[in-house]
């Protein structure tokens, strides 16, 4: 079993930069309180770091 990520949008990507609204879009998610499951890899948290004021992240087993 490899690790997974559970990724909740909680705030609106409305005014923020361009690349931050893209990353957002990148990982899945399209609208508030919205949740996706990715795997755990290092592209996806760099991701996560890019935006992790927009977000909330937790990891469980997949």
């Amino acid at each position: 079993m490899s690790k997974m990520l559970r990724i909740r949008q909680i705030r609106s990507a409305i005014e923020r930069k361009e690349n931050q609204k893209r990353t957002i879009r990148a990982l899945g998610l399209r609208r508030m309180h919205h949740e996706v499951l990715q795997p755990d890899n290092p592209q996806i948290r760099g991701m996560i770091f890019k935006v992790k004021h927009l977000i909330t992240v937790e990891e469980v087993e997949g």
